[in-house]
């Protein structure tokens, strides 16, 4: 943020803050860090009103909410909003939303508030415009039931992700992998809770899943684990070019790391493995984690 518009938007926020008190060109110059005259017009020329006029326009659509909301008395609302007396009061009320304030108060018609609005917005959305398309993506969200079940598992020894997995165990097991039914279409990958783990083996395994009650063939050197049924959170990101993989998967990973389930009624669920789909480029990369209601 530039330096003069964050020393309006700090006098914004003082006056935010100290609406009910008395408010002085000096203070309002000690927290924007300028002469009270360069202060005074740096408010003006970022907000086409001076610090008086934005102080009594605030006061007197505070007190219209007041007066809507709480039906406090006149003389309440316009001691509170600063005013000596309620005649003074009345007439900056009226030319204000062209009606009085008793009026307003057994008839709370719509009228047009004074709305504050941050000058930090402006030029946050400016650094929003003047961003490259191609760097914002799109993800989309949806939650899934899964059925309790098996894995068919190939664990590894170390390793946390993809590549040093690929590293022990080869690549390799994806084709044994491809060659087995899965329950929902395809092999999966999934990063281990403690509880699923064995001693010196990997939280990242590739397997399939089966049905719970499977028991077919299971292929040399792998291993079987059996999940309950749990509700998770997938996560989609847009279609990528194969070379650009690596950016699709961190860009997914980040939105679900910066993602409150909360605001859907859910919280992590941690006891559940993390699933990992394979990334292509024509459907875009998919992760699934866990979730469950909140209590």
């Amino acid at each position: 943020m530039k330096e003069q518009t964050a020393a309006v938007q700090r006098m914004q926020d003082y006056i935010e803050t100290h609406l009910e008190a008395d408010i002085t060109l000096a203070q309002l110059s000690a927290v924007s860090l300028f002469s009270p005259w360069h202060s005074y017009r740096l408010f003006k020329e970022f907000l086409g009103v001076t610090p008086a006029e934005y102080i009594r326009r605030l006061r007197l659509s505070r007190s219209a909410m007041r007066l809507k909301e709480e039906q406090c008395l006149v003389t309440e609302a316009a001691f509170d909003c600063g005013f000596g007396s309620v005649d003074g009061y009345t007439r900056a009320f009226y030319r204000e939303f062209g009606c009085r304030p008793g009026e307003y108060l057994k008839d709370p018609v719509p009228i047009a508030l004074f709305i504050p609005y941050g000058v930090k917005f402006g030029e946050l959305r400016k650094d929003v415009l003047d961003m490259e398309m191609k760097n914002l993506q799109s993800v989309f969200i949806q939650v899934i039931q899964k059925p309790e079940r098996k894995v068919i598992i190939k664990r590894g020894i170390k390793a946390e992700d993809y590549f040093a997995y690929c590293g022990e165990v080869s690549c390799e097991v994806w084709g044994i992998l491809k060659s087995m039914d899965s329950l929902c279409g395809e092999p999966v990958c999934l990063w281990l809770p403690g509880a699923y783990k064995k001693p010196g083996t990997s939280t990242y395994v590739q397997g399939v899943e089966a049905e719970a009650d499977y028991h077919g063939e299971i292929p040399e050197g792998f291993d079987v684990i059996s999940l309950s049924a749990a509700e998770y959170l997938a996560v989609q990101g847009e279609p990528f070019r194969e070379e650009d993989y690596s950016q699709a998967i961190l860009a997914v990973q980040y939105a679900i790391d910066h993602y409150d389930p909360s605001v859907i009624g859910y919280e992590w669920d941690e006891e559940s493995p993390r699933i990992q789909l394979e990334p292509r480029g024509e459907r875009g990369y998919i992760e699934l984690r866990g979730i469950k209601k909140q209590q």
